[in-house]
């Protein structure tokens, strides 16, 4: 059999996995990946074949997955997260392309932005978007116009990908941008380190996160015009009534 689990480990630990992550990886003969996230799964791939890429080495670790796979070795691609947000999914299909006779089986995990809602509270109750800062793949005429639009709308936005040592003022011009159409009170929060060692989670005003140094291991959740702080919790009311 030829099959390529692409596998979405969630923020890391092995209580935030879902059972059929967990199945997934012992199924595997070879286990293929960023050597960060790898790591964070050493556990569990014992004895089996590991090959580890650095960071903007996708596409090849997802080219030697499919020649693993066309050996016949049952091979996984793991990411943080869910592996179709953000995740290798796309990248997985898309190389595999000319070969149809890889079964491609998505495995999903929790993606940061809900694990890192729940740290705040609840502030993706209602419609929201999610926008991510790094302009390495889309450019940032693009990715303003979706924070202007997004920001128009009224949506929650969760921010992925907010700075980097390239980026460092990225996350200050998104709040400008933002600031157009939401108030500068407007509540938002961010989280750090999700799910892992050194988790931490803020609640401050859209103003106050101009202002504020992240790095890429932090998610970040700007409110809409009805969000609200509860007892220390970031809120967004869905509206049922009587509430």
């Amino acid at each position: 059999m030829k099959k390529i689990y692409v596998i979405g480990l969630g923020p890391g630990g092995r209580d935030q996995m879902t059972g059929r992550v967990l199945e997934a990886i012992e199924e595997c003969e070879v286990i293929t990946g960023y050597k960060v996230y790898v790591e964070l799964i050493e556990e569990l791939i014992k004895g089996k074949e590991v090959y580890v890429s650095g960071m903007t080495q996708e596409v090849d670790r997802c080219r030697k997955a499919m020649e693993y796979a066309l050996e016949g070795k049952t091979t996984a691609v793991v990411c943080s997260g869910d592996s179709g947000v953000y995740g290798m999914a796309g990248i997985v299909c898309e190389v595999c392309e000319d070969h149809s006779e890889i079964e491609i089986e998505v495995v999903p995990g929790i993606s940061a932005c809900l694990s890192g809602a729940a740290v705040l509270g609840a502030p993706l109750i209602h419609d929201f978007a999610v926008i991510s800062l790094s302009d390495l793949l889309t450019p940032w005429e693009k990715i303003e116009k979706r924070l202007l639009l997004a920001s128009e709308a009224d949506f929650v936005i969760c921010l992925y990908n907010p700075s980097s040592r390239k980026r460092a003022d990225y996350l200050k011009k998104a709040c400008e941008l933002m600031m157009r159409h939401k108030d500068q009170k407007t509540p938002c929060g961010y989280v750090k380190n999700i799910g892992r060692e050194g988790e931490e989670g803020t609640i401050c005003t859209l103003e106050e996160l101009s202002d504020t140094q992240v790095d890429m291991f932090t998610t970040v959740f700007v409110g809409n015009s009805q969000t609200k702080i509860i007892n220390g919790k970031m809120v967004t009311p869905r509206g049922y009534k009587g509430v």
